[in-house]
């Protein structure tokens, strides 16, 4: 049985209605996205709410965070932890399909993540709530890449981590749809492994791509690398 919360140097996840648990996908986008000069955020397919808090975490107190969520059960988990964090006042979610959410807003945002389903083709799991989190039936990739698109500030940035094949797949309809690919960084779980998640930074100015590699573990198990270390000390308790 996973764990009913995580907890992090600053602020606790409880995760026992939530269809998603805490993982390092997660943690990684939370820590790894751009938020150099931003004030305004969105984070798509929240969860817990655990990137919308790390990125409130992350920024100054002039910066805004909104987030949305499909499940109801994750969308009340959500709430709860981003009131019982430091940072309840710049964080707002919304219970809704993010199709939705694009047809009513009118905000821009200078940022927007998101850790989204992937599964296009594949077996789902018995539990509704978790297929949903977990297959684009609810949020195909092309209904993401163009949500984003249209709530984007002109010089904003559009963060995903994805599957090394799914990502490959994300980055070419973000090209049709116009987005430019600024940063693709693969995530190697150990020394030695291919990689398998890469970390996604589109933006619609035209740019050159920055390319890297980034190792989570540094030959054995729980042994982080020092790049990991300083990506995510801020956030676990343990490093």
């Amino acid at each position: 049985m996973a764990n009913t919360y995580f907890q992090f140097k600053q602020f606790k996840i409880n995760q026992e209605s939530s269809a998603m648990k805490v993982g390092t996908d997660g943690v990684l986008l939370g820590a790894w996205a751009d938020t150099n000069g931003a004030k305004s955020f969105l984070d798509i397919g929240t969860g817990t709410g655990l990137i919308a808090i790390m990125l409130a975490q992350r920024t100054n107190y002039n910066s805004k965070i909104e987030a949305v969520e499909i499940d109801s059960s994750s969308y009340q988990q959500a709430v709860d932890n981003i009131e019982n964090c430091p940072w309840s006042d710049r964080i707002e979610a919304y219970h809704a399909s993010f199709q939705d959410f694009v047809s009513k807003t009118t905000t821009k945002y200078d940022v927007i993540v998101s850790n989204p389903p992937y599964f296009i083709n594949s077996l789902k799991a018995s539990n509704e709530a978790r297929s949903a989190a977990r297959h684009t039936d609810a949020l195909p990739f092309e209904d993401l890449v163009e949500g984003a698109k249209n709530l984007l500030n002109p010089n904003g940035k559009f963060s995903v981590i994805l599957p090394v094949t799914e990502g490959g797949y994300f980055i070419r309809l973000a090209r049709i749809a116009g987005f430019s690919l600024s940063k693709r960084v693969e995530v190697l779980p150990n020394l030695g492994k291919p990689a398998k998640r890469l970390l996604i930074e589109l933006s619609l100015n035209i740019t050159k791509t920055i390319e890297g590699q980034l190792c989570v573990e540094n030959g054995q198990r729980h042994v982080y690398s020092p790049e990991y270390i300083k990506l995510c000390k801020d956030f676990y308790l343990k490093m």
